[in-house]
């Protein structure tokens, strides 16, 4: 039978690492197998946790039996969310003048979750702002690279991560982004929990480099997949943000959020994407809101609705927001607690090398400085599932297995070099 050419040409990309090594999890059939690649919360039985607030709000929503439920909503999503959504991040604060002055300045949409919101705000830059270079961190999200070669803007990196201290390393990233980085530069952040160090700016760092991005005329991009996920607070996480968008009003900026972590949404794909205008150029919120559905709709038409009709319904209802913030601290606590019981047992095992790190890192990752061989090795003898970057997910620790993975650890560090 002859060969039909194809007109494609195409070769083999790597696998997403994260979901490769999930599916290798699940295949794993040794009893006391551990996760701890993907960034899902778990509680200490390994299960999921669907909020009790968010299995409130689908009961009201039951039994509401709204008959447009299911219907289409707006290309740029539904409005009232979005409305939300922004009040959520930037915490607007004072006179009802300053509040819709303010407001004014930020053009909203929903987005696929938080990935598709980071998607829609590289997508909408690299038409409409054409930055020279986006500037990540070293390390970031895997997906940050890969969404930022599809929009076809070239990548940098800027320090971040310091391998000897397990710190983070803000002279370095200060001094690349003040020699390097060029007037329209876009420079993606982490708004807390960094992903994957689990390091943040102190407030002082993020004012320093608040005026160095006016000072150099740079574009802050903002990543908010945490918000209130990982210190307990809303307020606290979105600090950077509000600092950004209050103190700098002469700045533009943009905010990608996710409901994926803070509501347990992680299959609705909940997310809102925030252009920022500065305080002279409100005359063009609409404008920028129509180029984004403009692209909106030649991908995916709208936002999906069951994930934003389920915050809606939670964060219009005192009682309900309520019961999200006790949540809330249930998961950050939780977190928390089992950073703390990691680095207690590697103390008691005299596990060569320092662990302070774990307990001074923030959010769901933490950065462990594990070697790539001791991290397969984990693997292999373990049946321990973590990042090849040492990058593991503290949520997958619980009571029931954290002196097993303890005692892991402590084996490949002493063995494996």
């Amino acid at each position: 039978m002859e060969k039909v050419p194809t007109r494609l040409n195409v070769a083999p990309v790597p696998p997403d690492e994260i979901f490769a090594l999930n599916g290798a999890f699940f295949a794993d059939t040794h009893p006391q197998k551990v996760s701890l690649g993907v960034g899902v919360y778990r509680t200490d039985d390994g299960k999921p946790w669907p909020l009790p607030v968010v299995e409130k709000a689908e009961k009201q929503l039951a039994q509401e039996n709204d008959l447009m439920r299911h219907e289409y909503t707006a290309i740029e999503g539904d409005v009232p969310f979005l409305k939300i959504a922004r009040d959520l991040m930037f915490g607007f604060e004072g006179g009802e003048t300053t509040q819709q002055e303010a407001k004014a300045r930020i053009a909203s949409v929903q987005t696929v979750a938080g990935t598709g919101a980071n998607h829609l705000g590289a997508l909408f830059l690299s038409h409409h702002m054409k930055p020279p270079t986006v500037w990540l961190s070293n390390p970031s999200w895997a997906n940050h690279m890969t969404i930022w070669e599809l929009a076809g803007v070239p990548r940098k990196t800027y320090p971040y991560y310091h391998a000897e201290t397990r710190s983070f390393d803000f002279d370095g990233m200060m001094s690349t982004l003040e020699n390097d980085a060029q007037e329209g530069d876009a420079v993606l952040l982490h708004a807390c929990a960094h992903n994957p160090t689990g390091l943040d700016p102190n407030k002082e760092q993020w004012i320093a480099i608040a005026d160095l991005c006016e000072r150099k005329k740079l574009f802050p991009f903002f990543d908010s997949a945490y918000q209130g996920f990982a210190s307990g607070s809303v307020e606290e996480d979105a600090w950077a943000v509000r600092y950004f968008f209050n103190n700098k009003p002469d700045m533009e900026m943009c905010v990608a959020q996710s409901f994926s972590k803070n509501f347990g949404l992680y299959g609705q794909r909940t997310g809102a994407f925030h252009y920022v205008t500065n305080r002279s150029a409100t005359s063009i919120r609409d404008v920028v809101v129509n180029n984004l559905c403009h692209l909106i709709r030649g991908e995916f038409s709208m936002g999906p609705r069951i994930g934003c009709t389920i915050v809606k319904k939670i964060l219009t209802s005192e009682e309900l927001t309520a019961d999200w913030h006790q949540d809330l601290q249930v998961m950050s606590s939780r977190i928390k607690s089992m950073r703390e019981a990691l680095y207690n047992e590697l103390v008691r095992l005299h596990t060569p090398g320092t662990w302070k790190h774990i307990v001074e890192q923030n959010g769901m990752f933490s950065y462990t400085g594990l070697t790539p061989k001791q991290v397969y090795a984990l693997k292999d003898k373990y049946h321990v599932y973590l990042l090849k970057s040492g990058r593991a997910s503290i949520s997958g620790l619980s009571e029931k297995n954290v002196a097993y993975v303890s005692q892991a650890i402590d084996d490949v560090v002493r063995n494996v070099l």
